[in-house]
């Protein structure tokens, strides 16, 4: 498990940050009580350790007029390595879909997809989608409203694991 190569405050940190990744380096060691300059070599460190992949805003798609929210669960014809590869490089290039998944069951894939409208997701489906090889199905889902949007992990469900191993 790699949160076992990480002691408490780095995992305190990756905490703080996946909440609120603008505060300072200041504030940061604030939180989770250390000074500033062990805080920002821990953060560099869990930057290059790959632990931290990046830092992004979370912007509003609606407001931004991305009025469609869409997932496709796609079927392949074949599901050989380099077939898989190819979709999810041809996922990559989809401006629409901003979220790929390979999945184990029915469907190999379901894709989140963003559209300012019906008709330029509809487009993108029957012109991209339907007709990209190896592609055998697709069944969509047109997201009435969403409940919950949690970016990241939940900390405290692997600090109280931790607790109960220890």
């Amino acid at each position: 498990m790699p949160s076992h190569r990480l002691d408490p405050i780095d995992r305190k940190i990756l905490a703080e940050l996946q909440a609120d990744g603008r505060m300072t380096n200041v504030e940061l060691a604030k939180r989770v009580g250390i000074s500033a300059p062990p805080c920002l070599r821990r953060v560099r460190a869990l930057e290059e350790q790959g632990f931290i992949r990046g830092y992004h805003a979370d912007v509003d798609p609606r407001s931004l007029g991305f009025e469609v929210q869409v997932f496709a669960m796609v079927g392949l014809q074949s599901q050989a390595e380099g077939d898989l590869s190819a979709f999810e490089a041809r996922c990559r290039d989809w401006p629409l879909v901003r979220e790929c998944h390979m999945l184990n069951g029915e469907v190999d894939f379901i894709l989140k997809c963003v559209s300012p409208d019906l008709s330029t997701f509809q487009t993108f489906l029957t012109s991209e989608l339907l007709t990209a090889p190896n592609v055998g199905s697709v069944k969509t889902s047109l997201v009435i409203r969403g409940a919950k949007d949690e970016p990241g992990v939940p900390f405290e469900v692997l600090e109280e694991r931790l607790s109960r191993s220890a």
